[in-house]
């Protein structure tokens, strides 16, 4: 049993070193930081909210809109990487899936930007 359990001795170093240097960062930004917020800190951000206002405000959606779409092309770009990795490996019926995922791809592009998802008013 003593031996199962040094294998995992390792593994207890490593968190144990990770916990002392995350509170040392913790303890050390408490006493450095300074206590207040300047100007360019409480200033408005770029999305034009003020940093301190109230929650229940209007606001403009076309920001989480494109964020959104961003998020969605950005995720289904990165499936892309296995293919360029085993290009050579997934033949013919591999170029023909990865064709039918840009041609979905480029349909849900093209159904957003008609349906004015991508226009900034």
């Amino acid at each position: 049993m003593s031996g199962f359990l040094l294998e995992y001795l390792p593994i207890l170093i490593v968190f144990g070193i990770a916990t002392v240097l995350s509170l040392l960062f913790l303890v050390a930004a408490k006493i450095m930081a300074p206590a207040s917020g300047d100007v360019e800190k409480l200033s408005t951000y770029e999305c034009g909210f003020n940093a301190f206002d109230d929650s229940r405000m209007k606001f403009d959606v076309q920001f989480y809109l494109v964020a959104i779409l961003f998020i969605i092309f950005d995720l289904e770009i990165a499936f892309l990487f296995p293919y360029a990795v085993s290009l050579d490996k997934v033949g013919i019926y591999g170029w023909a899936v990865v064709m039918i995922f840009l041609s979905e791809l480029i349909w849900g592009l093209y159904y957003a930007w008609k349906k004015g998802a991508l226009d900034w008013q």
